[in-house]
């Protein structure tokens, strides 16, 4: 199994899970053109997607979702709350679930993880194919037992770092969306994030990717101090970033 990222950030974010001959695009936040784009620059068109898979409805996660799938025949698959919020509407299929349903889609086997954020039934995911697992958690506001009994024994992570709580507090955000970033139900910050490798399995991760970091309330030097006394856990760090996300790693 192996995993990539077209983009990572609050101005769009879609990452790739491919097993055997199954790829699947978790969100899609990219116009079109901008998504074949980036395909592109992984030796990737459109065509190549077996099924889209969304985690909530907010514009950097789904905007192009429903017009990829219906140019290109792709099954959208995604949780009854973000399919009752409409912003998928228009897709060329629409798969529902209920959060911490589990399924296969061709070789992969897909667990969906319930989280906390401020939408209509956020989800998040983990992959199995052939013994091995991916995590992929991002916008998620805290960290409860059930998030870390998930993702314990992830082969490979995909972790939102997205704030230094110095930064967003002393930044040009207004009082309201500060509390929103920064609150039970918006996004990690790097502590919460590092916390949470401290809570998981001691063996240690082929890749941990550092994702959707915020480019106006975070640091790389920050991210990696509250990172450094867990770091272990990882054998390889990967940063993701907005204009280029990662290329593709092995779980």
């Amino acid at each position: 199994m192996r995993f990539a990222s077209l983009g990572s950030g609050s101005k769009g974010n879609a990452t790739l899970v491919q097993a055997g001959d199954t790829l699947l695009m978790v969100d899609c936040g990219f116009s079109v053109r901008e998504t074949t784009r980036r395909l592109a620059r992984l030796g990737l068109v459109p065509d190549d997607l077996s099924a889209i898979l969304v985690t909530h409805e907010h514009s950097d996660h789904c905007a192009g979702v429903a017009k990829l799938s219906r140019k290109f025949d792709i099954p959208v698959y995604l949780s009854y709350g973000t399919a009752g919020s409409g912003r998928c509407d228009g897709a060329y299929e629409l798969r529902c679930f209920n959060s911490e349903d589990c399924f296969a889609l061709g070789d992969i086997s897909v667990q969906t993880v319930r989280v906390p954020h401020d939408a209509a039934e956020p989800c998040q995911y983990r992959f199995d194919a052939a013994g091995l697992s991916l995590g992929i958690l991002t916008d998620l506001g805290c960290i409860t037992p059930h998030v870390v009994e998930a993702y314990r024994h992830c082969g490979a992570l995909v972790l939102e770092f997205n704030h230094d709580q110095d930064m967003l507090q002393a930044g040009q955000y207004p009082p309201q969306l500060k509390r929103r970033v920064g609150g039970d139900w918006g996004h990690l910050n790097n502590m919460q994030a590092a916390d949470l490798l401290g809570h998981l399995a001691p063996a240690s991760l082929s890749h941990l990717v550092i994702a959707h970091i915020s480019e106006q309330n975070n640091a790389r030097p920050l991210a990696e101090a509250a990172l450094q006394p867990v770091g272990e856990r990882a054998r390889n760090i990967v940063w993701a970033c907005q204009a280029d996300g990662f290329g593709w790693l092995e779980v």
